[in-house]
């Protein structure tokens, strides 16, 4: 088999770097000027909490696409051994044929997301590199069925293009 690569994209990366900021920085207004967004259905102890929310998630959000921004691994690569993610926050590394057993495709809200089903959920979840990853990680598996998901966001690849991919390599290691 042919070994496929698919590059990360950088342009595409670093709008969601961008959006990550802007949440950051929409957060810290609502922090140091609550009473400028304060209403009835908004208190100014709810607009605190949103704020200090809002640059929790995405400051994280921040760290982790930062991260992709200067990397030089492929996003993705399909070869004879499985599926090498690097694509997202939650990437494992390789995901061997052998363990995976199928594929679903999800959209949450404007999102799609291939989730790759796995027979060994906890080998992956244990590999995950930090806590963070760990815990999204473990509650992928707990609302979609499997630890494992990619996206198209960060790859230089529409997501069709992309699912048409992995439906092809699976369907030919089930002949």
């Amino acid at each position: 088999m042919t070994e496929i690569e698919i590059p990360l994209s950088k342009t595409k990366i670093i709008l969601l770097l961008i959006g990550a900021l802007v949440f950051v920085a929409a957060g810290s207004w609502g922090i140091l000027e609550p009473e400028r967004f304060a209403s009835y259905r908004y208190p100014k102890n709810i607009v605190l909490i949103i704020g200090i929310a809002s640059i929790s998630f995405f400051g994280t959000c921040f760290v982790f696409i930062a991260k992709k921004v200067f990397s030089r691994k492929p996003g993705l690569i399909i070869n004879e051994n499985g599926i090498i993610d690097n694509s997202n926050a939650t990437s494992v590394g390789l995901i061997d044929w052998e363990d995976i057993t199928g594929m679903k495709t999800l959209k949450i809200s404007s999102s799609k997301i291939i989730v790759i089903k796995t027979s060994k959920p906890e080998k992956y979840i244990r590999r995950s590199k930090n806590i963070i990853s760990r815990n999204a990680m473990k509650a992928n598996h707990r609302m979609y069925g499997s630890p494992l998901s990619i996206i198209s966001n960060s790859l230089k690849i529409n997501f069709n293009e992309l699912e048409n991919l992995i439906t092809e390599q699976l369907d030919k290691r089930a002949k």
